[in-house]
Formats: structure tokens, C-alpha cells, sequence
């Protein structure tokens, strides 16, 4: 048989496997469900799930309320700080790597809270788990969705933070259980193992990193040359730092963690003032779930369909009218309607900041870019509950502080107003390698592809 003959194909050579591959149901529906998996496991290093340990800690311990929330603004802040190095690990070695180092460093440090016994150890795992929960897992789970999607990126990424919102949400009722049951030293070690059990296997055997490595293409549709995929494209971190419109959707992920985070920090007594009892205040939480939810998937479709601007600016409008809302609610149906406003605030500005970035500055440093981001976005977190309390040492109330406070989303949403969108011409090709598992650099010169 000679060389021609040879590599002509027949009907009953075998497909390549690339091409034998992309016959395969597109294996991106199924990363959104595992990152919505990884995004429900950061539940232990989010507020609401730390915040039912502080009773236990403080009589336990012996420490005082206020030596328990400095450890944990100390912890916050120092956690934030990692994650640009976080980021960079992303574009350097791929999310399904990071996911699994993440999860094991999470687990450890849950498991390592068991048995701490003052207020430096505590300080110290607080530090571990705002860095490995709240900031990277949920960092690199919304990154890894960003990478499979292009179209339907918006769709995918509200899809992942729904359920994984959903699953956070739940948490605090497990944990409660757990900590009643066993106790809190127990009910850390429970979670620690769970995390280790659940994220590891699931990076290791679920997470692939981008559509090329399984010989699929971006949302599933077979691209138009040979290649299984066009050459990564978008700004650098340092491009995207000098742009505005990075800033500006920087600026209303800040106002929105900063007001979230002291709102729901300081919600009994806030909600306490304004006549409602602590088990009415508690279930607030409820219709912020919902609203978070329904408003997160609305989102994610909206996104697809326009650009990022007005989805930001609904979501500051919603978040300044919750903040003031904050100080007229009364029983009823009042305080439900705060609860609605503050939930779609959050699920709003969720879905749009996962989908803009890439949209502005491609996907060849998203890790990078995004990690920056969500730096600001973890320590502006810090700062809310105290805030808060300042004003109402100050004034006697939180209405005053509320008022003031007000001022941040209308300053984020003019930031938006008077940044100019980046366009995809405007970055062309990628010059620096990223480096990617089971493969060599990419990011040589190509078509321009703003993913």
C-alpha cells in the first residue's frame, strides 16, 4: 500500500479523536454543574456559614464579640490578598489543578479549626478559610464556566451561581444541625472531611480545563477551520488595569460585597429596630434566596443578549433602594420587599461580573484579571459590618449610616456611565503565552476573539 493510499480514509476508518470526540454530547453543561457543585462547597468559608459558630466560639473560648469579628476583618483582608496569585495559577496551570490544590488546603484548614483554642489560632483559620472558600474556590469554579462559553456564557454562569447560591443558602441549616449534634470543634473537622471528599474528586475526575482538551469547541459548536480552537485572546492584567471599565465594574462589586455583607452581618438588630423579632429578621434570609436566585438566572440570560451597562446600573439601582428601603421597613410586607431588593441586587451584579470580564478582556488572562477583582470584592467585605456599626455608635441608629451609605451604589453605577466599554479590536492578539494542562503555550497570534 503506498503513502497516498494509506492516508486516505475510508468508510471504515476509525473517526480522529478530535473528531470522535466532538460527536460526544458537549461536555459544558456538565462543568456547569460540577462548578456549581464547587461553588456550593464554599459554604464554610462564607459569612453565613461561619456566622453560626460565633455563639459557640465566643462561651467556648472565652473571647468576646468584638475579639471574634477583628479576627474575622483580620482574616478577611489578609485572605483577599491571595487572590491575584490565585488568578494567575488559573491561566497558569488550569482551574481543574487549582480546583483540586484549593480544595485540599480548604479541608485542611476547616479540619485544623477543630482544634484551636484562643484567638491567634482562630485569626489564623479564619485567614484559610476567606482565602480557600469564599475568595479561590468560588474564583476558579466561576472562571472554569467562563471558559467553556461564549454565546451562552452569561446562561451558563447564572445557572452556576443560582444552584450554587441555593446550596450556600441551605448551609447554615446543616451546620446548625451538626453543631447541636456533635459541636462546633466536630462540626468543623465534618465539614474539613466533606470538602475534601466532594472537591478533590470532583477536580480530579470531573473539571476539565477548556473545550480543546476533550477535542470539543466553545459552546459546543464545531469551530470553522481544522483547529479544535481558536488561539486565546484578550488584554493582560496590567492592559486591563488601565482601562476604566475595569474599575468601574470593580466599583460596583465593592459597593455591593461592602453594603451585602454589613446588611446581612447586622441584620437582627438592624431589622430588630425597625420593630420586627428576631425570628422575623432571621427569615428575611428567605426572600433574599429567592430573589438572589430568580435573579441571578435573569441575568445570566439578559447578558447574552445586551451589553453589560444597563444590567450594572439595574443592579446599583436596586442596591441603593435596598439600602434606604433598609430604613422605612416595618412588619410585613414591607420587610419582605427589602428582602426582595437586596437578594436581586446580589443576584444581578453576581451574574453580570462573571460574564462581563471576559467579555471585555477575553479569557487569556481572565484568572489574572478576575483574581484582581475579586481581591477588592473580598476586602471590601471586611469593611462593611464595621461601617455599619461605626454609624450606629455614632448616631444611636442605623438609619443615618444607611443613608450615607447609600452614596456608594449611585458613585459605582456613574462610574459606569462615563466609562467607555473596551471593544475586541481593541486588545487583537494574545502576546504572552498561558500555559494550559496537557498542553504546550497558546496564545500565538490569531483571529481576534473576544471570549
Amino acid at each position: 500500500m503506498n503513502r497516498s493510499a494509506k492516508s486516505k480514509p475510508t468508510a471504515s476508518s476509525p473517526r480522529p479523536a478530535a473528531e470522535h470526540a466532538t460527536g460526544r454530547r458537549f461536555h459544558g453543561w456538565r462543568i456547569v454543574c460540577y462548578s456549581a457543585l464547587a461553588m456550593a462547597m464554599t459554604a464554610p468559608g462564607q459569612t453565613t456559614g461561619v456566622s453560626v459558630f460565633i455563639d459557640p466560639l465566643i462561651e467556648d473560648l472565652g473571647i468576646s464579640r468584638t475579639q471574634v469579628s477583628t479576627a474575622y476583618l483580620a482574616g478577611t483582608l489578609i485572605g483577599a490578598c491571595a487572590m491575584p496569585l490565585v488568578g494567575r495559577a488559573i491561566d497558569r496551570y488550569g482551574p481543574r489543578r487549582v480546583i483540586a490544590a484549593v480544595g485540599a488546603v480548604f479541608g485542611a484548614v476547616l479540619t485544623a479549626l477543630a482544634f484551636v483554642t484562643g484567638i491567634v489560632g482562630l485569626t489564623a483559620g479564619f485567614v484559610g478559610v476567606r482565602m480557600a472558600g469564599q475568595g479561590a474556590l468560588s474564583l476558579v469554579a466561576t472562571t472554569t464556566v467562563a471558559y467553556w462559553f461564549d454565546k451562552r456564557r452569561g446562561l451558563a454562569l447564572g445557572i452556576t451561581s443560582a444552584i450554587g447560591t441555593a446550596g450556600i443558602s441551605l448551609a447554615p441549616l446543616l451546620i446548625e444541625r451538626l453543631i447541636s449534634a456533635y459541636g462546633w470543634r466536630q462540626a468543623w473537622a465534618i465539614e474539613g472531611i466533606a470538602v475534601w471528599l466532594i472537591v478533590i474528586p470532583l477536580a480530579l475526575f470531573g473539571i476539565r480545563d477548556r473545550p480543546a482538551d476533550i477535542g470539543q469547541h466553545i459552546d459546543g459548536t464545531p469551530a470553522t477551520t481544522d483547529a479544535t480552537d481558536a488561539p486565546l485572546t484578550g488584554r493582560t492584567l496590567g492592559q486591563a488595569l488601565r482601562t476604566g471599565a475595569f474599575w468601574s465594574v470593580a466599583a460596583c462589586l465593592a459597593a455591593s460585597s461592602m453594603l451585602t455583607t454589613g446588611l446581612n452581618f447586622h441584620q437582627i438588630a438592624l431589622l430588630g429596630e425597625r420593630g420586627l423579632t428576631p425570628v422575623e429578621a432571621a427569615a428575611n434570609f428567605l426572600p433574599q434566596t429567592a430573589a438572589a436566585l430568580l435573579a441571578t438566572l435573569i441575568a445570566g440570560s439578559l447578558i447574552d443578549r445586551l451589553p453589560p451597562k444597563p444590567v450594572l446600573l439595574a443592579a446599583m439601582a436596586v442596591l441603593a433602594s435596598a439600602v434606604l428601603g433598609a430604613r422605612l421597613v416595618e412588619p410585613g410586607w414591607t420587610a419582605i420587599g427589602y428582602g426582595l431588593l437586596l437578594g436581586a441586587s446580589n443576584g444581578l451584579l453576581r451574574a453580570v461580573e462573571a460574564a462581563t470580564y471576559p467579555r471585555y478582556f477575553g479569557t487569556a488572562h481572565l484568572g489574572a484579571i478576575r483574581g484582581t477583582a475579586h481581591t477588592i470584592t473580598v476586602a471590601a467585605s471586611a469593611f462593611g459590618p464595621l461601617a455599619i456599626s461605626l454609624g450606629h455608635d455614632l448616631t444611636g441608629h442605623y438609619g443615618t449610616a444607611l443613608l450615607v451609605l447609600a452614596a456608594l451604589p449611585a458613585a459605582a453605577a456613574l462610574a459606569v456611565i462615563l466609562t467607555r466599554a473596551p471593544q475586541t479590536e481593541d486588545y487583537g492578539t494574545v502576546t504572552e503565552p498561558v500555559r494550559v494542562e496537557g498542553g504546550g503555550p497558546e496564545g500565538e497570534p490569531g483571529p481576534t476573539r473576544g471570549r
